[in-house]
């Protein structure tokens, strides 16, 4: 279900234990942020746990925003301006369960000036050597991550590992350096191909397309419309549509052959009328 500024409009928005005003988007199979502008920056939470976002980009600028709750996503990839262009006051940010890779992933993170809490648990890059250490060197503000105060020690410690006398320490730079191999997701891009497709893209017509993009418009499920978008960017429709293609024409022969038939029939009753 797309994010829509009817969906937001519709959704419950509270005052939370905190007495925080918060925005519910919690399950709503939602595949891309957008739309966001409609809040009018009047939200000090947003929660959109468990749906189906790819990308943490695409955000307008909200500067009331403090808490941002992202869990049970598919969230691998962070805009790199996200914390010091579109939410410069963000102090919360939990990313539990979701598909961010390397350490590198989190430079979207990186110049956050209030960013104190931060959750990663169950992403692939908390089981990455250095991790802990690596999170706390990178992000100084963060005081507690993955629900574990940060201690005196620790900075200690990962200071002296990712410090060097000019800048960056050799290990810092490998691990800033190494880039995540996942594919990630483009908003508005569809799901992406292999680089290398053994598909052969065949040529559509209009009208095939246009039944993808109305199949499109009524998917439920993020597997229908990855199928159906995949269809469309290789130039082949999928086999349920074809059926529907030939019942389609099966019907339209049949009625061509029925008014044919009426047409035949009328002819040879005018042929009997006699003349007056």
């Amino acid at each position: 279900m797309k994010l829509t500024p009817d969906l937001i409009a519709q959704s419950p928005c509270y005052l939370n234990a905190l007495q925080d005003r918060e925005l519910d988007l919690r399950s709503h199979k939602i595949p891309a942020i957008e739309n966001l502008g409609v809040t009018k920056d009047l939200n000090d939470s947003l929660d959109l746990t468990d749906n189906d976002i790819r990308a943490l980009s695409n955000f307008p600028v909200l500067y009331r925003l403090k808490t941002l709750l992202l869990s049970n996503n598919r969230i691998s990839k962070i805009d790199p301006e996200l914390l010091t262009s579109y939410l410069p006051n963000l102090t919360t940010l939990v990313l539990t369960n979701n598909a961010i890779a390397e350490l590198s992933d989190l430079q979207g993170l990186a110049g956050a000036r209030f960013l104190e809490h931060l959750v990663l648990l169950d992403n692939p890059l908390t089981k990455k050597k250095y991790y802990r250490l690596y999170v706390i060197w990178k992000l100084p503000t963060v005081r507690v991550l993955d629900f574990t105060k940060v201690a005196r020690k620790e900075r200690q410690e990962a200071k002296k590992l990712f410090d060097g006398k000019a800048g960056p320490s050799a290990l810092a730079e490998s691990i800033t350096a190494t880039k995540s191999t996942t594919s990630t997701f483009e908003p508005g891009e569809g799901v992406p191909l292999p680089l290398k497709s053994s598909v052969p893209t065949l040529t559509m017509s209009k009208e095939d397309q246009d039944k993808i993009r109305a199949a499109l418009a009524k998917a439920t499920t993020l597997d229908e419309i990855s199928r159906l978008e995949r269809a469309l960017k290789e130039g082949k429709i999928p086999s349920d549509l074809k059926g529907q293609n030939q019942d389609q024409n099966s019907h339209s022969r049949k009625k061509q052959k029925l008014d044919g038939g009426e047409q035949e029939e009328e002819e040879e009753e005018e042929e009997d009328t006699p003349m007056a």
